[in-house]
């Protein structure tokens, strides 16, 4: 007979024990879809687990919000040394199937779901001496609500022969709604192609408009759990109508102008005239543009000055 060396021996003795000797792997089975639940009700987030349970079993329970990663996980409750330790924000909401759960199964209750609730669970088993083969599960939850009340809103063009965008958009839902546009009201049906809706952005584009595309537009979310709709009313101008009302604004500012202008010139011709006389100047009068200073030297010049004397005859 062959003899095996030391190193292979001693590891084939150590798979021959693991696959003979019961409960020596942690084994946790979760759903390999995710699951779903609507808006207020209570969610069963399914795990079960295999392993020979001791004094060191623990169980823990953490929740990741979407769009997270694994790491950035919360813990929802743990269970050691035979007790069950709720925690953090859904610490009241939370619960096992069966507790103990000691049994081989960890569903976890979450009652009252939100739309806050929508994410990733982990379950994870830990059960030393026991060696792991899968000793962590991952739960995606998705919470079902109805679409939130939408918002519409209108761009661009509408006056005659322009294009028009109408948006509609819900902030909740879940699954993602619909959207779909429609024209209250008997009025004419648009040509072909001058309506285009996109039912997964809500957006509607209207091209080649005229005054029959006037009216009040409604748009109505939808999903699986229920509707929501918002209205707007769109006015179309006329190109025509818009030169005419820049004319008669030019022709108001004109004659606010004109009339300022008249009445500036009329209040100017009422005021009086100051007029002087011949006889109304007096020797002691300055000269316009001659100070009071100038003219009082030239007086005290001409005091001074005598005439010379005549010569003897």
């Amino acid at each position: 007979m062959a003899r095996l060396p030391g190193p292979l021996l001693c590891g084939a003795l150590l798979g021959l024990v693991c696959m003979t000797a019961p409960g020596r792997a942690v084994e946790v089975r979760v759903p390999a879809e995710p699951l779903s639940a609507p808006v207020g009700k209570t969610a069963e987030l399914t795990c079960t687990y295999s392993t020979s349970v001791t004094d060191s079993f623990a169980l823990e329970w953490s929740f990741v919000q979407l769009g997270k990663p694994i790491s950035a996980s919360t813990p929802i409750l743990y269970f050691t040394n035979g007790q069950l330790y709720p925690t953090g924000s859904k610490a009241k909401r939370a619960s096992l199937l069966q507790n103990p759960p000691t049994g081989g199964v960890a569903t976890l209750k979450l009652a009252d779901v939100h739309p806050s609730d929508t994410g990733t669970y982990l379950c994870q088993v830990n059960n030393p001496p026991d060696f792991y083969t899968n000793g962590l599960g991952l739960v995606n939850l998705t919470v079902l609500a109805p679409p939130s009340g939408p918002r519409c809103s209108q761009t661009g063009d509408t006056s005659v022969g322009g294009s028009a965008a109408l948006r509609c958009s819900s902030s909740e839902g879940a699954p993602r709604p619909v959207y779909n546009w429609v024209r209250l009201g008997s009025l004419p049906t648009p040509p072909p192609g001058s309506m285009v809706q996109d039912e997964v952005s809500g957006q509607l584009i209207l091209t080649n408009l005229s005054r029959a595309s006037s009216g009040t537009y409604r748009c109505v979310a939808t999903n699986q759990m229920g509707s929501a709709s918002c209205e707007l009313t769109l006015s179309v101008t006329g190109r025509m109508a818009g030169a005419v009302i820049g004319v008669l604004l030019g022709v108001l500012i004109l004659s606010v102008a004109v009339f300022c202008l008249m009445r500036f010139q009329k209040e100017r011709r009422k005021r009086p005239k100051e007029t002087y006389g011949g006889s109304d100047l007096r020797e002691d009068a300055t000269a316009p543009g001659i100070s009071e200073q100038t003219s009082g030297m030239a007086i005290l010049a001409m005091g001074s000055w005598r005439s010379p004397p005549l010569p003897p005859l």
